[in-house]
């Protein structure tokens, strides 16, 4: 890997945490609720992206997949909205936006690398 590709994919990945912030912040004016919405859209959006490109154009996996949508998508974030419903209470919640997360997410790549491939 060049020094080049390595600076357009520590570039892209802050072009991507730019973008989940706006992201975020639009959803969660538009959908007030302590569900986590903003999040689960970015996860599932990046996911399926991340499985477009991956079909599509896998060149560009490095800078795009890693580089972008790894700055996008955020797993971490995920978990620590998981953590707090459960210890508000939520549990109910909690377990729904852990699973909900990882089956949207893995469902998004498979359509985005399904359609990739048509």
């Amino acid at each position: 890997m060049s020094l080049l590709v390595l600076c357009a994919a520590a570039a892209a990945g802050g072009m991507g945490a730019a973008l989940r912030y706006l992201v975020d912040t639009a959803v969660s004016r538009w959908v007030v609720s302590r569900w986590p919405w903003g999040v689960l859209v970015i996860n599932v959006t990046g996911s399926f992206l991340l499985g477009l490109i991956a079909g599509a154009v896998p060149e560009a996996l490095f800078i795009v997949g890693v580089g972008f949508l790894g700055g996008y998508t955020t797993f971490s974030t995920a978990m620590v909205d998981t953590v707090v419903l459960w210890r508000e209470g939520e549990r109910r919640a909690a377990v729904g936006n852990a699973v909900g997360m990882l089956v949207l997410a893995v469902a998004a790549a498979a359509l985005g690398l399904g359609l990739a491939r048509l």
